[in-house]
């Protein structure tokens, strides 16, 4: 078997180390000894563009803001489904996450980091959500592990009362808040419906037929 390599590793601000790392066309990223995304397991990680594009495709110049690039897969799901008049703000927090993805990860995301479409934002995704109004038809959302997360405290802001009330604000009438979870969270989608959303919670698995890991999307619904 091919050993793992290690690529490289890069700070997570406010604590924690990522590593990137490769095993032939197969690559990794890891915060200590946690695996957080595998380009073996991409599956749910494509469905949570689909679903929650197909859902606002119709609109004309939608705007889409996707939380964590990760290693390019909703990113490029979102744009196989969305038309040429879509604008797509990608956040994603740690730098080199975007290096890693021009560079050596660059054939997973295709051409989408140079689609026209499509704009990088280094920085925290929360910020851009809590700045706008009415501002997204749909916010995807694949930061940390879910709402139980695992790299930064920071990043439960994006997930309780507060950051989904930001979120609900943020998205027009009839918008689409879609979030990734490496599990279930009961809790979560109680908050979800207290903030006036309309949920749905989707099991998939990680390797899509294939089988794989459970893993769960929320699609909750701004309503008009």
């Amino acid at each position: 078997m091919i050993p793992w390599s290690l690529l490289d590793t890069v700070q997570v601000p406010g604590g924690g180390e990522l590593r990137l790392m490769q095993r032939g066309a197969e690559f990794s990223i890891k915060l200590g000894s946690d695996e957080l995304m595998n380009s073996r397991l991409s599956a749910t990680e494509q469905a949570l563009a689909t679903i929650a594009c197909e859902k606002i495709r119709i609109r004309k110049r939608p705007s889409i803001l996707i939380g964590g690039l990760g290693m390019g897969f909703t990113l490029r799901a979102a744009l196989t489904v969305l038309g040429k008049q879509a604008h797509i703000i990608v956040a994603e927090l740690v730098p080199a996450v975007v290096a890693w993805a021009r560079g050596p990860m660059a054939k997973l995301s295709g051409d989408s980091l140079a689609d026209p479409r499509v704009r990088i934002h280094e920085g925290d995704v929360g910020d851009l959500i809590r700045s706008d109004r009415l501002a997204y038809d749909a916010i995807l959302l694949d930061v940390d592990n879910g709402p139980q997360g695992m790299t930064r405290k920071a990043n439960d802001g994006l997930y309780d009362l507060k950051g989904l009330r930001a979120a609900h604000t943020a998205l027009r009438p009839g918008g689409v808040l879609a979030v990734w979870s490496s599990g279930p969270d009961s809790k979560f989608t109680a908050r979800l419906r207290k903030t006036g959303f309309k949920v749905d919670e989707i099991p998939l698995r990680a390797k899509g037929p294939r089988g794989g890991a459970r893993h769960f999307i929320w699609t909750a619904t701004r309503g008009d």
